[in-house]
Order: structure tokens, then sequence, then C-alpha cells
């Protein structure tokens, strides 16, 4: 018989994408002045919901998942004084993966006396799923910065549990340069810390809730210590450090850790930027 070449190896597809914003005051309005994006990634328009002064912005991944193989990076920058909300209009999703890495990287920089809320919607890590996700802020001087994350591990309402793969992440906030918040970790399916109660103590869905640049008096520090989690069991607890604050969720209702950071926001965001609590309008439909 012939020699027959060995075979090719199989086909992967996957996406690599970026989309890099820019947001500047102009007057007493903030503008959405540049919006470049290569691959799967999209800002369709600029929003106001609040007024002028302040930009809302959806930002869009119509593959609606994360696959092995996909890079994501997504580059925010926010010029003196400008004010600018992104959120997402769904669930992350990120999907089992045969080995190779899935990553999302947002780096956010935050001009003098601006502010940047970056309020994406849960992400869902699939069993199997091997991913990497990083946040870099860098904040200049009267800067502030407000985020939420929010991961759920399997998916519970379909009996999954998140017994296979590996999620990797990392948060780095400067302000001026000056490092305030460093965090890493390492979740392994099936591992012992998903049990441990140093861990998540058996819980699928834990939320991080991040406020830098700014103090939280003492009052606002009580306000948000009262809050009172709306799933039973759930646990929830908040800290305060020099220009930061903590507020950490485990539970297994990703709607009741959104319901907690709402409560949290209603006391936060006024001391942030002098607004009240704004629900995006993206997360009611």
């Amino acid at each position: 018989m012939p020699h027959l070449p060995p075979c090719a190896d199989p086909i992967v597809s996957s996406w690599h994408a970026s989309l890099d914003l820019g947001f500047e005051r102009h007057g007493a309005a903030t503008r959405l002045v540049r919006r470049e994006h290569r691959g799967p990634l999209r800002v369709q328009k600029a929003l106001y919901p609040e007024g002028p002064q302040l930009c809302h912005a959806i930002v869009l991944h119509p593959p609606a998942g994360i696959a092995g193989g996909d890079r994501l990076q997504i580059g925010i920058e926010l010029g003196a004084g400008a004010q600018a909300l992104l959120t997402t209009p769904g669930a992350g999703k990120w999907y089992r993966s045969a080995g190779p890495l899935a990553e999302q990287a947002v780096n956010i920089k935050v001009g003098a006396g601006a502010t940047a809320e970056w309020l994406p919607q849960e992400s869902i890590v699939f069993s199997g799923a091997q991913a990497r996700m990083r946040t870099t802020v860098d904040l200049d001087p009267g800067a502030r910065f407000a985020g939420v994350e929010t991961l759920c591990f399997g998916r519970r309402a379909s009996g999954e549990t998140f017994e296979r793969g590996s999620l990797h992440l990392g948060t780095d906030i400067r302000s001026d340069g000056h490092l305030l918040w460093r965090e890493r970790g390492v979740i392994d399916g099936g591992s012992q810390l998903l049990d441990s109660p140093i861990g998540l103590a058996g819980f699928s869905v834990c939320s991080t809730v991040l406020m830098a640049g700014g103090e939280v008096d003492a009052e606002t520090l009580r306000a948000c210590r009262s809050v009172v989690a709306p799933e039973s069991g759930a646990r929830c607890g908040v800290s305060v450090l020099p220009q930061l604050f903590v507020a950490r969720y485990l539970g297994h209702s990703a709607q009741a850790a959104r319901e907690w950071f709402v409560m949290l926001w209603q006391h936060l965001r006024p001391i942030m930027i002098g607004r009240e609590a704004a629900v995006p309008r993206i997360w009611n439909t």
C-alpha cells in the first residue's frame, strides 16, 4: 500500500478580539471620542440615561461565550473629569475547553478627577473551562473607580458543578502609581478550595465589589455592613482600607448577588460621584 501522510492537526477556531474606548469631558458632558475594535467586540452607541455628564456604554461580545483559545482585550481610558459607566448585555459564558486557555484582559485608565464604573453582568464558568481573567486599573490623582465581579461556577440550574477545569484571576489597582490592591487566585475544578471555609465554602456564586480612590466614612460603612443578603444562607462582608472599599458575597444565586450589590451601591455611589444609585437599563431586559 502507498505510504499515507500523517493526519493533519484538527482545525481550531478561536477569536482574538480587542476593543479600545476613550471618553473625554467636553464642557459639562462626557463624550465617547474613541471607539476602535478588532474582531467581535463592540460598543454600538453612547447612552445618557442620567444626563450628559455621565456616559453609559454597553460592551457587546456577539459570540456570547468565550471558548478555549479566545483572547479578548478591552481598553478603557477616561480623560480628566470624564464620567463613564460600562456594563454588558447579559451573562458572560466561559465554555469548557479541550485544553487551550481562554483569556480576557481589561485595562482601565482613569484621568484626574474622572470616575469609571465597570459593572459587567455575571460570568458563568462551565465545568471544564480553562480561563484567565485579568483586570488592571490605573487612577490619576482625584480619580475614582468602582467595579463588580460576579462568578458562577458551573450551571447550578442544570445540575452542573465545577468538577473540572481551572480559573485564574488577577486584579491590580493603582492610584497615582502606588499599588492599592493586588489579588491573585486560582480556582481548580473539583479542588478542596470549593468546599473549604477559607475558599468558597460550598457556594457556587461569589461576588466582589471594589471602590477605589475615595474614602468611605464611618456612617456609610455602618450602612453597608447593615445590608442583609437577599438569599437565605448566603454570606457577605465589607472592609475598608485607605482609599479602598472591598465587599464579598458568597451564595448560590447570581440574581441575589446583584441585588446585594445594588443595595450597597445605594450607599456608596453618592459619596463616590455625588449621584444616586442607578441600575443600568439593560439589566432589566
